[in-house]
């Protein structure tokens, strides 16, 4: 049964975080229709389909029924933990957001997004968050601290559980911006992120390699779940190790390898060809027309 803190958070919470997400992807809809409707051979069928699986992912880390068994096994909450900083981030950036969003959202909601976003401390603030070394240390530093035994319990309370999974959803989607740049970034293969990416794998190696081969539990909070499927807790605390040492090691090594081949086979993208359209169309805010 779940814990009494999850049961907390409750089915009203669940409900809400399904009709964000819900509303999210219908922005996204919109817009792509949009774009796919006016501007031919620029959006792609799988851009939508790789947005709806990351939203997808996120809802089952935040709030399916799976979600609700995340104290009863370690296993799970790793399981929700690499949804939301390894599979949906990647997914949801290859979707190029931004486009669709532009699109999908009222012209009146854009400009006045716009002239925020203008703003000199939001964009300096914005470059700061933008540089690979800050986007690795943030992402490393939540995982790490989040699996501190103290900070962990604190973070199985109800009232700090939602913090925990947005701090791993926003550190996951900034890991994941230098590796796919998507619009109006310009993609650039750089030897650099394949070295970004191979040392992003050290801090999770040496987490899941100490949970592993401990002889203890790590996490107390444990011993008092019910032991679904037959688990014991040192068994649960092995097994959730090994996910998330094998599905960082693939996503990175995947990642890495694409990576290469573009580097070393770069293809033309359509970055050029969309900006030149999008300045036929008026309502779209010039701050928008263009990479960095």
């Amino acid at each position: 049964m779940p814990h009494p803190h999850h049961a907390a958070l409750g089915s009203s919470g669940s409900v809400f975080l399904t009709l964000i997400l819900v509303f999210t992807a219908l922005v996204y809809l919109r817009g792509w229709l949009s774009l796919r409707s006016s501007i031919a051979n620029v959006t792609s069928a799988w851009r939508a389909c790789s947005f709806l699986v990351g939203v997808a992912l996120i809802w089952v880390a935040v709030a399916s029924p799976i979600a609700a068994l995340d104290h009863e096994l370690l296993t799970i909450h790793m399981l929700q933990h690499l949804l939301l900083m390894t599979l949906a981030p990647p997914l949801i950036w290859l979707a190029d957001p931004v486009r669709s969003v532009i699109y999908g959202l009222p012209q009146r909601s854009v400009r006045t997004l716009i002239r925020v976003l203008q703003r000199p401390s939001l964009q300096n603030l914005g470059r700061v968050f933008a540089r690979p070394e800050f986007c690795w240390i943030a992402a490393c530093a939540a995982l790490i601290g989040w699996h501190v035994p103290a900070l962990f319990t604190v973070g199985m309370q109800s009232s700090w559980h939602l913090v925990e999974h947005a701090s791993f959803l926003a550190t996951g989607l900034l890991f994941w911006w230098p590796a796919v740049r998507p619009w109006p970034s310009a993609f650039r293969p750089d030897l650099s992120i394949i070295l970004y990416l191979f040392l992003a794998t050290l801090p999770c190696d040496i987490l899941s390699g100490f949970l592993v081969f401990s002889d203890r539990v790590v996490y107390p909070i444990y011993f008092s779940s019910s032991h679904l499927f037959g688990f014991s807790v040192l068994g649960d605390q092995q097994c959730a190790a090994a996910l998330m040492w094998t599905c960082v090691t693939v996503v990175y090594f995947v990642a890495g390898a694409v990576l290469t081949m573009r580097l070393l086979s770069p293809q033309p993208t359509h970055d050029a060809e969309f900006a030149a359209k999008l300045r036929t169309v008026p309502h779209i805010p010039e701050a928008y027309q263009h990479g960095d």
